[in-house]
């Protein structure tokens, strides 16, 4: 073996080692160079960036017959320094053989091929083509030719989006040249190409003076995966002279020993465009586009075919990658892949509110409908597309190996898509990661069904209660959105905004802390409403009301909290001029009980000393709430009878709950809902205590004698002025 050929491989090998480790270092540019160690170190860590946490990246799994195509790629490097006749020869042979490969593999026969790096690219040198063969003299009169007759170009409404507008810009053809075909409207599969419209159309434009170019058709649709007909589609074609191109993940299915009999036409079109790059896990291998055409030099002139052997190496990988597969690895692929869509398929027919749009075994669809007609006929369908979205994004967060994705699609709305066929070979999809996947469809089916159920329970009870305002956002996965309403109308609506938004802001901190399975969120990031409570999903034994009367009883609360602070600063000097009154009021009462020469400070202390005046404690307690001053006589009588109550009174708003069950659960309903009854009145008091006590006390004491009065033993004085 070549010494330099085998040192490439060792280096690939090395370099794949390094890239999938998990070490991050990092080098500066340096005038002295830096080795290949190094630098590959360089690469992996630009290629994680700060995420050293190797099981969050969801990288392609890079098999053997990956490394084989990133071999190819350095391999065509080293090629390309040949001596040209040895290019020449080896870069034909390259190109030959996988060409053949792949005309036999997928039934086309005495097809020629075009490698290329996007999808598009192949379909873009097709329409040259085709546009070199109606119009004789374009080559040297340009698209003068083409204003008397303009060409037209059809492709099914299904197709991927941009793909038309994208063919014009590079032909530089005006958008008129572009025909979107509808699918099936009242006969056959909503996402399969109209036959009887395209006929119409296409005797319409012929009427009109315009030429019929080229009709792209689809062999598994973008979106859900449906074949046209492609029979009837190329009798079509041949009856106005036209060109039919197939492109789709279907396509792949013609390896296999069985094929649908509406696939197996495809390989009767004028040309087709594959992508063997992820139907068998090979990374930066070029798509393919099989043709038939019998001219040469006309190929050659839409660049189709190439002159340069350095253009001819776009093969290699491929050329390599397929070697190390055979036949047998291909197709092994391709059908384990269908495999993996028939089992999804089998499983899901057990499980209810499920629907499935099926292609040719590639793409199965699941959309949640509601459980009863009357849910179904009040909710629009913008509620369906944020639980199946919600649904999707939970399967490829707990099921990342299954390659599930969120597809829009324009009849049945949102769905979650299976597709093997473009992620199995990359991600290592097994029959066990499709188990994982319908064991978490049966956990979160029954969540998303009672979510819906309850959503206009969930409104109802909001609308029911003065202080709270239902948010209608459909976009919402869950229960639905609540804004706390404060019962004040006596502010301004900027300070009114703002009292809202504070409250609201508490109230979700609130409920956040709570021991409850419920989800609470300030909302979706782009939500018009602002300062809403948005509830996420619900279970089996919710209690609905409870919930609602919850949020009302913690936003009372906190509202009137906030009154209590707002209000404190008036309070407490309104309370301190009232006691400063009184405190002088009841000096002046002293000085009439014990007379003027009790004050005299040199007699008052010997008047004091001959005759004792036996004065008495008269306190003053302040409360905030009520914003009064009252005698502490009251308070300190009934202090220890008031304790005693308190120990021997269990509180009447602790609700009966055994160990670790949650609230707003429904007595009965569930394993965890064992409480009979609400747990309202407990937050209620909860909430109380900890944020808006019912009575605070400042206690005022009166001066009874001055600083040089003699007091008998066992009397306590305090001055005029102590806080207690």
């Amino acid at each position: 073996m070549d010494p330099t050929l085998a040192e490439m491989g060792n280096h690939l090998s090395d370099a794949m080692k390094i890239l999938e480790s998990g070490k991050f270092l990092f080098h500066f540019f340096s005038d002295s160079g830096q080795d290949v160690v190094s630098i590959l170190q360089l690469v992996q860590n630009l290629m994680h960036g700060d995420d050293d946490k190797q099981g969050q990246r969801r990288m392609q799994y890079v098999a053997e017959q990956g490394h084989m195509a990133l071999l190819g790629h350095s391999l065509a490097a080293y090629i390309s320094v040949l001596e040209r006749e040895r290019l020449r020869k080896l870069t034909t042979r390259i190109l030959s053989d996988t060409t053949l490969w792949l005309c036999r593999l997928f039934r086309y026969e005495n097809g020629s091929a075009y490698y290329h790096e996007g999808d598009c690219e192949g379909l873009v040198k097709v329409c040259r083509l085709v546009i070199n063969t109606q119009y004789e003299d374009y080559a040297t009169e340009g698209f003068t030719m083409l204003s008397s007759k303009h060409p037209v170009i059809y492709q099914s409404a299904a197709c991927r989006p941009g793909l038309g507008q994208h063919l014009c810009s590079q032909l530089g053809l005006p958008l008129s040249c572009l025909c979107i075909v509808p699918c099936n409207t009242m006969f056959g599969s909503l996402h399969q190409m109209d036959v009887a419209l395209l006929d119409k159309l296409i005797r319409d434009d012929r009427e009109s003076g315009k030429v019929p170019l080229l009709l792209i058709a689809n062999a598994g649709t973008p979106g859900a995966g449906h074949t046209d007909k492609l029979s009837r589609l190329k009798e079509l074609c041949v009856q106005y002279n036209m060109w039919l191109h197939v492109e789709g993940v279907n396509l792949a299915t013609l390896a296999l020993g069985q094929v649908s009999s509406a696939v197996t036409a495809a390989t009767k079109c004028d040309s087709m465009t594959l992508t063997p790059g992820p139907w068998l896990g090979l990374p930066a291998v070029p798509a393919v586009t099989l043709y038939r055409h019998e001219d040469p030099a006309l190929s050659l002139a839409a660049g189709l075919t190439s002159s340069q052997p350095v253009e001819k190496l776009r093969a290699l990988p491929l050329w390599l990658s397929l070697q190390y597969l055979g036949h047998d690895g291909i197709v092994q692929r391709i059908k384990h892949a269908s495999q993996l869509s028939q089992q999804l398929l089998e499983h899901l027919k057990t499980l209810a509110s499920i629907k499935t749009s099926v292609g040719e075994l590639v793409f199965i669809h699941l959309a949640v409908s509601s459980s009863g007609g009357s849910v179904e006929g009040y909710f629009a369908g913008d509620v369906l597309d944020a639980l199946n979205r919600w649904l999707g994004e939970q399967l490829v967060q707990q099921v990342p190996l299954s390659g599930v994705d969120v597809v829009e699609l324009e009849d049945e709305g949102t769905c979650v898509r299976f597709n093997p066929l473009m992620t199995a070979a990359a991600l290592g999809t097994q029959e066990n990661d499709v188990a994982a996947l319908v064991e978490k469809l049966g956990e979160m089916i029954p969540v998303l069904s009672c979510t819906l159920r309850f959503r206009q329970d969930f409104k109802d009870e909001v609308l029911q209660q003065a202080s709270l305002s239902y948010i209608e956002d459909l976009s919402w996965p869950g229960l639905g959105g609540v804004r706390y309403e404060p019962r004040t109308t006596d502010l301004d609506e900027d300070k009114r905004q703002h009292s809202v938004e504070k409250i609201n802001s508490d109230l979700l901190k609130k409920l956040m802390e709570l021991d409850t399975d419920l989800y609470f969120s300030g909302g979706p990031e782009f939500c018009e409403e602002k300062n809403g409570i948005f509830i996420g999903m619900a279970t089996e034994d919710l209690d609905v009301a409870e919930l609602v009367e919850t949020i009302v009883s913690i936003g009372r609360d906190i509202e009137e909290s906030g009154k209590l602070f707002e209000n404190m600063t008036e309070i407490v000097r309104r309370g301190i001029q009232e006691a400063e009154l009184q405190l002088q009021k009841a000096n002046e009462e002293k000085l009439m009980e014990e007379g003027v020469f009790r004050q005299i400070p040199l007699v008052g202390s010997v008047l004091n000393w001959l005759s004792p005046v036996q004065a008495s404690v008269k306190g003053r307690t302040f409360n905030l709430a009520e914003g009064c001053l009252d005698s502490t006589e009251p308070v300190y009588s009934v202090k220890a009878q008031m304790n005693k109550e308190a120990s021997l009174d269990s509180p009447k708003s602790i609700t009966k709950r055994f160990p670790g069950q949650k609230l707003f659960r429904r007595q009965g309903a569930g394993s965890d809902s064992v409480s009979d009854t609400s747990s309202v009145n407990q937050l209620e008091e909860s909430f109380r205590e900890a944020e808006v006590p019912q009575e605070r006390h400042v206690h005022i004491v009166e001066e009874t004698a001055l600083s040089d009065q003699r007091v008998p033993e066992g009397q306590e004085t305090e001055s005029v002025d102590t806080l207690r």
